[in-house]
């Protein structure tokens, strides 16, 4: 398994798997939970998850799934910011932790900027953090200007990570955010990473999977996961895509491959806002 570094020095996946949309219906609770378990089977360690997703039902299908396996996931969830407040995230810290069955989050974040002051996040995440409730903290949906007010609150430069909206159609990260968090030796956390199959029937993409013997989706992966600091989070349920998935850690894309991508998808020449699903 391929990884990247936190901040701290602890090495994660650069390949786990997402949860959002899961939770949603009963009927595909097992079939959910089974998936995830089968990633763990291939190694894909890191899950991701939140307390927004299904109403807290992704949480669930997460503790099904890690039930008995706990030592071998390296956990995400995330808090909503109109309960991110001092005293709100510690609550729904709590929640989360309930819904998980686990006494820890490895990783915990704030799901985009809200209305309150990120000082009280930020506060909360610490005292989480020494009652061990969480073991590091981050963000998400956060621009440069975002982590830039971030890095200069008591205590904020302590952030793990960024999960962010990044693939081949939308590139904008590579920009200024992308290189302002390596420069810090931050990951980037790559949400969407396949734009949730839009893009899967563009020509380009079928001409270098045809290339590499491979779907699409797998090139779009591995070229996410081509950049140096940044972690992709699919979300699948079916067992093939899981193991297709798993394949892009296998795939180098040739620097002529890059080219035809980069001709189908440009990178951003100027500053763009960064985008959100």
């Amino acid at each position: 398994m391929r990884t990247t570094t936190l901040p701290s020095g602890e090495r994660v996946p650069v390949l786990g798997q997402g949860t959002w949309f899961m939770g949603e219906d009963q009927h595909q609770f097992k079939q959910e939970a089974d998936a995830l378990r089968f990633g763990l089977d291939l190694g894909l360690s890191l899950i991701d998850t939140a307390e927004m997703y299904g109403n807290g039902g992704a949480e669930e299908v997460v503790a099904e799934a890690i039930d008995g396996r706990r030592g071998e996931v390296f956990l995400v969830s995330k808090v909503l910011p109109s309960n991110a407040s001092r005293k709100g995230t510690l609550l729904a810290c709590e929640r989360s932790l309930k819904r998980l069955k686990c006494e820890t989050i490895d990783l915990y974040l704030l799901h985009w900027r809200g209305g309150y002051p990120l000082a009280e996040t930020v506060a909360a995440f610490e005292e989480l953090i020494k009652a061990g409730k969480i073991r590091y903290w981050g963000v998400s949906n956060f621009d440069t200007d975002d982590l830039e007010e971030l890095e200069n609150i008591a205590g904020g430069n302590a952030v793990a990570t960024n999960q962010v909206l990044y693939n081949l159609t939308r590139r904008g990260a590579e920009y200024d955010l992308l290189p302002w968090c390596q420069s810090r030796d931050m990951p980037v956390m790559a949400y969407s990473p396949i734009e949730q199959g839009r893009m899967l029937g563009h020509p380009a993409l079928a001409r270098v999977a045809k290339e590499c013997g491979t779907t699409p989706a797998v090139v779009a992966l591995a070229f996410v996961i081509g950049h140096d600091g940044v972690i992709a989070i699919p979300k699948s349920s079916t067992l093939q895509h899981i193991r297709d998935n798993r394949s892009a850690l296998d795939l180098q894309l040739t620097s002529e491959q890059l080219a035809i991508l980069d001709e189908a998808f440009p990178p951003p020449r100027r500053k763009r806002p960064l985008e959100m699903l």
